[in-house]
């Protein structure tokens, strides 16, 4: 199953590159043999000034078709690594080829696009700027994996 994130805003050089960079890498690696990956990031930037609206269409266009469109929302459920990676596992086994998650802007995404969604993912209470929440999710994805290959890296 391809793992997608779609994501508004471009990643600049830094410690969160680096960070998204290295998970994507362990993930790839360590969901191959599981029939998870490769994992990509596309980017979508609303240069018009549009609003969630706006995000929701580019948004929109980035998802695979057919994809589990998953949203990482505040309003989501809250997963623990394990529950995350039984979810991943779940919708490999049910057949599904790709997996998107989506990442909105500063306001959050659309309505619209939530209603979409096939599940919904908080990463907690607190609200994450989204160059964070990549890194946060591209770490839960590797530990999925490595949860899901029986690797000691997620300890209880």
């Amino acid at each position: 199953m391809r793992v997608h994130i779609c994501a508004v805003g471009r990643l600049r050089a830094g410690p969160e590159a680096a960070l998204i960079d290295d998970y994507t890498t362990r993930f790839d690696r360590t969901g191959r043999a599981l029939g998870l990956g490769p994992l990509t990031i596309s980017e979508v930037e609303d240069k018009k000034g549009g609003g969630m609206k706006a995000e929701a269409d580019l948004l929109q266009r980035a998802l695979p078709k057919g994809a589990v469109i998953v949203t990482m929302d505040e309003r989501g459920k809250i997963l623990s690594s394990p529950e995350f990676s039984s979810k991943l596992a779940e919708w490999r086994d049910a057949g599904r080829s790709d997996v998107a998650f989506v990442i909105g802007g500063a306001d959050g995404i659309d309505p619209s696009l939530r209603a979409q969604a096939d599940f919904s993912i908080s990463l907690g209470k607190m609200v994450w700027p989204h160059m964070l929440a990549r890194a946060m999710l591209t770490e839960q994805l590797y530990r999925a994996a490595s949860i899901l290959a029986g690797s000691p890296y997620h300890r209880v």
